[in-house]
């Protein structure tokens, strides 16, 4: 008995040894993909700094230029589902590594560009470039459901860093060495987060349950009906049309910002450069000091609901804010709602949905970014054209608070049920 009890105390010793090593394994997997995601962005804020000067030099105009961006919105709004496909049936390691390589392949296309067209032809590559959403994907595999939306705000961390990072070193290599040379070290630096994928990133991150699942699952990657399916799972089409809705205000004011900086405010691109590094750091505090302290405390759903309700203040105080003083003091408020919003829904979106089938819902997730920046350009050029900055903001606050008191309705309806 005393030799079974010994047996029993070792085998349950090896087990516990077991799975805190498992568990130190996920965890530096997460602390190095955060590493490759502070990269990727910091390379894409980089490009930034390179395709406006090479395009101008190239001839484009502003119309052009703005095809150009609307041609990566329209590509990735596809890609981006099959992307999340692909991670699923083939592997989220495989889905990372074929990110970084298109990043290799995106910089090299536009380090030779040389006519309008060259310029056309390097952004193909975006169609396969999400290394964000794909840094998602292996977080949420490899997190645990509650503490998922922390895991994922650390990400905004990473985009914090990536844009300071990303935007100094950019302006600084395209002004003393020029754009080719920038571009080629894009494609240097995106060549080192390939190494790190292949190196540090496991094979499979899904869990044995999921794996199983989703060998018996269709295994085309290009199977409409299986992405379309997500959409009947319990809250889902709910919280998608909630994304899009609440959030095309304020992605309409993301991308019209540019020009709102250069004719309402009048900054130079010095200054430009400064609120950019403004923004980042306001992202870097919120998602990596504050959300996850929330999330401990609070429901995702009461989360969600402040983060609209702010958002439509902010789009107030945005539709009569006159000078850049003014609109500073929205800033740390609308990356507040923003960071907050955008976390919530994709962890909601995750959780709604089995866990093979994660990296096509954030592949969704990642679509509807691309849609707002594909219809995002025409609509606020239009509103920003014929009535001004303050129909933006206003646009922005009746739509949100639209939103936010159907879902504090919903949310009031619920609590009734569970009384009855």
């Amino acid at each position: 008995m005393l030799g079974r009890a010994e047996a029993s105390d070792k085998a349950a010793w090896v087990g516990s040894t077991s799975n805190a090593a498992t568990q130190m394994k996920r965890k530096t997997t997460i602390y190095i993909v955060y590493l490759i995601a502070a990269l990727d962005i910091t390379w894409m804020f980089m490009q930034f700094s390179i395709t406006p000067f090479l395009a101008r030099k190239l001839g484009f105009d502003t119309l052009w230029f703005g095809y150009l961006q609307t041609m990566v919105g329209v590509i990735q709004l596809f890609g981006g589902p099959l992307f999340g496909r692909f991670a699923d049936v083939i592997g989220a390691r495989a889905a990372l590594s074929l990110a970084c390589a298109a990043n290799i392949v995106f910089f090299i296309l536009l380090a030779v560009a040389d006519s309008p067209a060259m310029l056309f032809v390097h952004k193909i590559p975006t169609v396969v470039m999400h290394v964000l959403p794909a840094s998602q994907m292996v977080v949420a595999d490899l997190s645990e459901p509650e503490k998922r939306a922390d895991a994922l705000s650390k990400l905004g961390l990473c985009f914090g860093i990536g844009m300071i990072a990303g935007s100094t070193m950019g302006g600084h290599l395209v002004t003393n060495y020029g754009e080719r040379f920038a571009a080629y070290s894009g494609a240097a630096g995106s060549t080192l987060s390939f190494l790190l994928v292949l190196c540090f990133i496991p094979q499979t991150t899904k869990s044995p349950t999921a794996k199983n699942d989703s060998e018996t699952k269709s295994k085309s990657i290009f199977s409409v009906g299986h992405i379309a399916r997500l959409m009947k799972f319990p809250g889902v089409a709910r919280t998608f049309v909630v994304k899009i809705v609440a959030g095309l205000p304020s992605g309409i004011f993301q991308v019209m910002f540019s020009i709102i900086a250069l004719e309402v405010f009048k900054l130079t691109p010095e200054t430009n450069g400064y609120m950019m590094a403004y923004f980042g750091i306001a992202q870097m505090v919120v998602q990596g000091g504050v959300l996850g302290r929330l999330t401990a405390r609070y429901s995702e759903s009461s989360l969600l609901l402040v983060s609209i309700g702010i958002s439509a203040v902010v789009g107030l105080a945005q539709a009569y804010m006159q000078n850049v003083f003014q609109f500073c003091l929205t800033v740390v408020p609308m990356m507040f709602s923003l960071s907050v919003f955008n976390v919530i829904t994709d962890s909601l979106l995750t959780k709604s949905v089995p866990s093979s089938d994660t990296g096509t819902m954030l592949g969704l997730c990642a679509s509807v970014q691309s849609l707002l920046r594909t219809v995002g350009p025409t609509i606020g050029g239009v509103l920003y054209v014929n009535y001004g900055l303050f129909s933006i903001g206003f646009l922005q606050f009746i739509g949100n608070s639209a939103v936010f008191l159907y879902l504090l309705q919903c949310q009031l309806n619920r609590k009734a049920e569970f009384k009855d």
